[in-house]
């Protein structure tokens, strides 16, 4: 049984809108950045020889800023979260393959960010099925 006090917060609105905000900030702060410092956005691109590189980092800004703003309105949020889930599964293997380092500092620095990635991305898969239709059984 929920107390009172945090069953009347988990229905707030606000609250709502917090943990949609909080659980898109990586993706919208990160797509604000790359419109602000697009060298850097191509740079980025480059380091992981991701080409052609105006497409990256296009589809890259695309996602992350109309992705978020879909869960963050909470309209066509299985859309935006699904974006930004395979986005991130796909950036994750990308840029952390921990499996691939020998020296051990390194592979559990990469492993643990690609399990907190693993993990970010459950939430967008809850995000996705908080939704009316995802609730609809």
């Amino acid at each position: 049984m929920t107390p009172a006090p945090i069953a009347r917060l988990l229905r707030e609105r606000s609250f709502a809108i917090a943990a949609r905000l909080i659980l898109t900030l990586p993706f919208w702060a990160s797509g604000i950045a790359k419109l602000l410092d697009v060298d850097a956005a191509f740079a980025e691109a480059a380091h992981f020889a991701l080409d052609p590189a105006w497409l990256v980092v296009t589809a890259t800004i695309l996602v992350q800023i109309f992705g978020s703003a879909l869960v963050v309105a909470d309209r066509w949020t299985w859309v935006g979260a699904g974006a930004l889930g395979v986005f991130t599964a796909l950036a994750t293997i990308i840029a952390h393959p921990f499996w691939s380092m020998a020296e051990p500092v390194a592979r559990f620095h990469e492993r643990n960010t690609f399990l907190e990635h693993a993990g970010l991305i459950g939430g967008l898969m809850l995000a996705a099925g908080m939704t009316p239709a995802g609730r609809r059984r």
